[in-house]
C-alpha cells in the first residue's frame, strides 16, 4: 500500500466508517493518526487503514476495546499475518456458532414433542456457557500455551482424572480465575516476606502460610490423591524445561520451594503428634 495522506473526512469515507468513530478510536488510543498538520488536523495513511481493519475484525468477533488494544500490541505485524490470524479466529468462532446452532435445532425438535421438558434448554445453556468459558481463557493464554497445557494434561493425568477435572472446571468463570490468581499472589508475596525476614519454617506465620497453600491445592485437586500426584508430576515436568519452553512461569523460585517444603514437613510433624 502507498503512503498517501488523508484528512479525517477523506479517511472515513475511504474506510466506510464515521468521523465520530475515528475520533473516538483516537481518543482511547486505539487508532491514532500517523501525523498531524501544523494546524492540528489529523492525517491518516493506508497503513492506518490496515490497523483499522484489524480493529473492526476483532470488534466483530466480540472483543472489548481493552482486549483489542492487547491484541494489537502483541499480534502479528504484517497485513498478511494479521489476515491469516483473523481468518483462523473467524473460523473458530464459526465452529462455536455452529455448535450452538446445532444444540438449538435439537432443542426445537425435542420441545415440539414435549413442551414441559426443560432438559433441552439446560443443554443449550451448557453449550453456550462452555463456549464462553473457552473464550475468556484465551485472554490469558495463547493458542500455543493452551496446546502445551493440553499435552501436559494428557501426559500426567489419566483420562478419568481429566474428565473429573473438566467436569469440575466447566463452571469456572473468569471471576473465579481472577480470585484464585489473587490468592496465589498473596501466598507468593507472604512467602517472600517470610524468607526476607528470616522466619523459621516452623514459625506460626509459616505454618499459617502452609495451610493456605494446601487449601489452594485442595481446591484444585478436590482431595483426589491421583490428581495431586499428577499435578506434582506436571509441575516437575515444567520446572525441568528451559524457561523459554515452559507454557507458564513457575510461581516459586528454588529458594521459595525449599522454604515451603521445610514448612510443610514441620506442619506434618505437628499434625502427627
Amino acid at each position: 500500500m502507498g503512503q498517501g495522506f488523508y484528512h479525517t473526512g477523506q479517511f472515513a469515507e475511504k474506510a466506510s466508517v464515521s468521523v465520530r468513530t475515528l475520533r473516538y478510536y483516537d481518543s482511547v488510543g486505539l487508532l491514532c493518526p500517523t501525523e498531524y498538520t501544523e494546524a492540528g488536523y489529523r492525517l491518516y495513511t493506508d497503513s492506518d487503514l490496515s490497523r483499522l481493519q484489524q480493529i473492526l475484525a476483532l470488534k466483530f468477533l466480540g472483543f472489548s476495546l481493552e482486549e483489542i488494544q492487547h491484541c494489537l500490541r502483541v499480534g502479528p505485524i504484517s497485513l498478511q499475518e494479521s489476515l491469516a490470524q483473523q481468518k483462523a479466529m473467524m473460523c473458530e468462532r464459526r465452529e462455536q456458532l455452529d455448535t450452538i446452532i446445532t444444540a438449538i435445532a435439537e432443542t426445537e425438535k425435542l420441545l415440539s414433542a414435549n413442551t414441559d421438558d426443560w432438559e433441552p434448554i439446560v443443554k443449550v445453556i451448557s453449550v453456550m456457557h462452555m463456549q464462553q468459558t473457552n473464550d475468556w481463557r484465551k485472554k490469558y493464554l495463547t493458542e500455543e500455551q493452551m496446546k502445551a497445557m493440553e499435552e501436559l494434561s494428557k501426559k500426567h493425568y489419566t483420562e478419568e482424572q481429566r474428565q473429573h477435572l473438566a467436569e469440575r472446571g466447566k463452571n469456572w468463570t473468569e471471576e473465579d480465575q481472577i480470585q484464585a490468581t489473587q490468592q496465589w499472589n498473596e501466598v507468593g508475596t507472604e512467602l517472600k516476606r517470610l524468607i526476607a525476614i528470616g522466619a523459621a519454617p516452623d514459625s506460626p506465620e509459616a505454618q499459617a502460610l502452609v495451610q493456605k497453600w494446601q487449601g489452594l491445592i485442595q481446591s484444585f485437586t478436590g482431595g483426589d490423591s491421583g490428581i495431586l500426584q499428577g499435578l506434582k508430576n506436571l509441575t516437575s515436568d515444567v520446572r525441568s524445561r528451559l524457561e523459554s519452553e515452559r507454557p507458564y512461569s513457575m510461581p516459586f523460585s528454588g529458594e521459595d520451594e525449599k522454604f515451603l517444603h521445610k514448612a510443610l514437613e514441620a506442619y506434618q510433624q505437628k499434625q502427627g503428634q
